[in-house]
């Protein structure tokens, strides 16, 4: 849709002369429009300013500023010489431009230009995007010239990075330094407002697919799995930089082998490290090092026959690099800061046969976007660098899969040319997204207080939740943390209920003073496989959608027709906004890197749970106006805004009103345990005596406590909300009447139609 202009340094010295025209003009036939630069232009600005200072400071990497004269007029020097090249930037750009023209600038060579760009043409489309990580302002601030480089990239209109948390830094740094007001949408100042938003990159996924198909890249595949016959192949494809972390990845893989001496002849990392700037002492120490580790675990694990280890100095042909990446089992990338690091997304493309594991550095910017199916790690923690590999080596072929459809259907989707396509749209529609309102963290529980009332108590209701409550909480350990989670369909291994949590309900439910339900937001069909060993239980589906009495017992005839024995407490003839939402979901899905959306048969949830929070609460704010803006404004359902989720569903669901059925159902079975008839309990405190009968103003006695039935609400977590006592048949009272009393046991102190024994927090 546009008409592109490179403009650019070529990355050579050309003379002036001949050879500089004829470039100039094969230059022009492609779309480019080369910018020459000097010799010394060259050494202070590119190698000096741009990678000295600039490139390894956003890398979190300290300045190496020694205390010497001649230093500080080196760096004064390379200063001077950065403000030059972005100037001849600003001309060359200034001669080309045409009005309604956008200039997209890209990377921290070219900080600066935005700025110089304005001064001449203020009313220009001018966007910024940085391919490497911005740090903390914490590091940032040491850069001595920090304003000037904030303020020239504020005076662009759109300004893009990888990943919000680089976005997030960015904001914080003009905050802290300039004293800018900083949202999570921009940086205004005054009024000027400058949009500041995350656009991850992606690759061209058909290039490699393509590739996988042509001959020469079969040969090369069947080749290498002749010579990596009957061995697990780790590949690792990187610079030889010092942020790449070859060393620390090195270091994992020999403690793996240290502890599962049974991989030692049956895995092979190919470690290839292409070289940069060889003529920098660093970069000579750094390779001395991995030459160094790789001979020691070689000349450790290695037998005459073979080595663990295949460590090639060099860059691979494209057709090579799609069959290594064909045959490989396990990827490790271990950047200790990276921008993105496509070779992820590379390995992902080239998997769609062998469905290999991706392990991943969480501080590469791609863990953001491929956290859903990769093992995530901490490159500077051997251990949990070990752990992983043997998850990777280990993980049955189904998960494998999944995990491979998460990760190859993300790079498809989110394509270096939806990349390009977002940004120049949001260049040109640069709107405002509003804050979201904060979560309500849960009271804490404290099951003593409890045990008193529930052993002095004749007749107990116990309502538990079922999601992060009964279930096993994966997401807080080592592997899922690792590996995320996958969007759109969780791993089914993530809800299985703990050992000890099936023994107590089986107790719970045995025992006939004590009735047992569970309420649960996940479909009807799953919760009645899950709890089939226990036909005595309540269940309560999609939060109360569904309500299921128990198939055995006393309250066993309260259930509707069928076989399932479902009651259900909603409309379902009309749902006809699921389409309409279910298309302003998905898009906030693409938005939202590692969120998905989970469909109900009543509902929708769109779920940012494993998304980051910040950015996942913007994201539902702006998704919210969508909804109230267009697919629901006439329709009659709730929008309710949870815990890191956003569901619609029909109007007047709520785990509230399945309690009041609930409960008015078991006041309905007429068990002769319960009194027949509702009485008036005074309000706890009221004081006073007894008055003659008759008397309006004065209620009757309460009942004795035998008469009334504990009822207790367990919330997710294992947080206790209340417990306390309510009486279970009312007839006489109205449902709405009815309700409020279930919603006053549950949250306010004693008054009405219960008693509450023992309030608990």
């Amino acid at each position: 849709n546009y008409e592109m202009l490179w403009v650019g340094w070529p990355g050579v010295f050309v003379e002036e002369g001949s050879e500089r025209d004829a470039l100039t003009k094969l230059l022009l036939r492609r779309g480019c429009l080369p910018i020459y630069l000097s010799r010394s232009e060259v050494d202070l600005y590119y190698n000096g300013y741009c990678n000295n200072i600039l490139w390894p400071l956003f890398h979190y990497v300290p300045l190496s500023f020694e205390s010497k004269l001649s230093e500080t007029k080196n760096m004064a020097l390379q200063w001077a010489a950065y403000q030059n090249a972005n100037e001849a930037f600003a001309r060359v750009i200034a001669n080309a431009y045409r009005p309604g023209d956008a200039v997209w600038c890209h990377d921290y060579h070219l900080m600066l230009l935005p700025q110089q760009l304005k001064e001449d043409y203020p009313s220009m489309k001018v966007g910024w995007f940085l391919h490497t990580p911005f740090p903390s302002s914490e590091i940032y601030r040491m850069l001595p010239v920090r304003e000037e480089l904030l303020l020239s990239v504020l005076a662009a209109d759109l300004i893009g990075f990888h990943t919000y948390d680089y976005a997030r830094h960015f904001v914080s740094a003009c905050s802290r330094i300039l004293g800018f007001e900083g949202t999570p949408e921009g940086v205004e100042d005054n009024g000027n407002f400058t949009r500041v938003a995350a656009f991850p990159i992606g690759i061209d996924p058909g290039r490699f697919t393509q590739a996988l198909e042509t001959e020469r890249v079969q040969a090369h595949v069947t080749e290498l799995r002749q010579r990596f016959q009957g061995r697990k192949v780790m590949l690792g494809v990187d610079r030889l930089d010092m942020i790449k972390g070859i060393p620390q990845k090195l270091l994992g893989f020999e403690k793996f082998l240290s502890e599962h001496p049974e991989w030692r002849d049956r895995v092979l990392l190919v470690q290839i490290a292409v070289p940069t700037r060889t003529d920098v002492p660093e970069y000579q120490r750094l390779t001395s090092q991995v030459h160094e580790i790789v001979g020691r675990i070689n000349g450790r694990f290695g037998t005459l026959g073979s080595v663990p280890i295949q460590h090639l100095d060099c860059s691979l042909a494209f057709t090579e690099l799609c069959a290594l990446y064909a045959v490989t089992d396990v990827c490790l990338v271990t950047s200790l800061r990276d921008g993105m690091n496509l070779v992820s997304y590379e390995f992902v493309a080239c998997q769609s046969k062998n469905a290999g594991v991706l392990v991943l550095s969480e501080f590469a910017g791609a863990a953001q976007s491929l956290g859903a199916g990769a093992l995530l790690v901490n490159p500077w923690n051997v251990n949990d660098m070990a752990a992983a590999l043997e998850d990777a080596l280990t993980m049955p072929e189904l998960e494998r899969r999944e995990r491979q459809r998460q990760n190859f259907t993300h790079i498809t989707m989110h394509t270096a040319q939806a990349w390009a396509d977002t940004f120049v749209s949001e260049l040109n529609d640069t709107h405002v997204e509003a804050e979201l309102r904060r979560k309500r963290i849960p009271p804490q529980l404290f099951p003593s207080r409890v045990l008193d009332d529930f052993s002095r108590s004749r007749h107990r209701l116990i309502i538990l939740g079922y999601n992060a409550t009964l279930t096993l909480q994966t997401d807080s350990s080592k592997k899922q943390s690792r590996a995320g989670v996958l969007p759109g369909k969780p791993i089914k291994t993530q809800s299985r209920m703990h050992p000890v949590s099936q023994e107590c309900l089986q107790r719970l439910c045995d025992d006939p003073t004590t009735t047992l339900c569970i309420f649960s937001g996940s479909e009807r069909n799953r919760l009645q496989q899950t709890f089939a060993h226990l036909p005595k239980l309540w269940i309560a589906a999609e939060n109360g959608c569904f309500i299921r009495p128990p198939l055995e017992g006393k309250h066993s005839k309260l259930g509707g027709s069928g076989t399932n024995n479902w009651i259900t407490m909603v409309e379902t003839s009309n749902f006809d906004w699921i389409e309409s939402v279910q298309l302003v979901f998905d898009y906030f899905c693409e938005r939202t890197p590692r969120s998905y959306v989970e469909t109900r048969e009543t509902s929708l949830v769109w779920s940012y749970k494993y998304a980051d929070p910040d950015f996942g609460r913007q994201q539902a704010r702006d998704l919210l106006q969508h909804l109230w803006t267009g697919p629901i404004s006439n329709a009659a359902v709730d929008v309710i805004q949870g815990a890191k989720s956003v569901e619609v569903r029909p109007i007047g669901v709520s785990k509230g009103a399945a309690v009041e059925r609930i409960v008015s159902m078991m006041g309905e079975c007429g068990s002769s345990s319960l009194v027949e008839e509702i009485v008036d309990v005074p309000p706890v405190g009221n004081g006073g005596g007894s008055k003659p009968a008759g008397n309006d103003d004065v209620p009757p006695p309460p009942p004795p406590a035998s008469q009334y039935v504990t009822l207790t609400a367990v919330g997710r977590l294992g947080r206790w909300f209340r417990t306390g006592s309510i009486h279970p048949k009312a007839q006489n009272r109205t449902k709405a009447d009815r309700f409020r009393d279930v919603l006053r046991a549950l949250s306010g102190p004693g008054r009405g139609h219960f008693r509450v024994r023992r309030a608990v927090l």
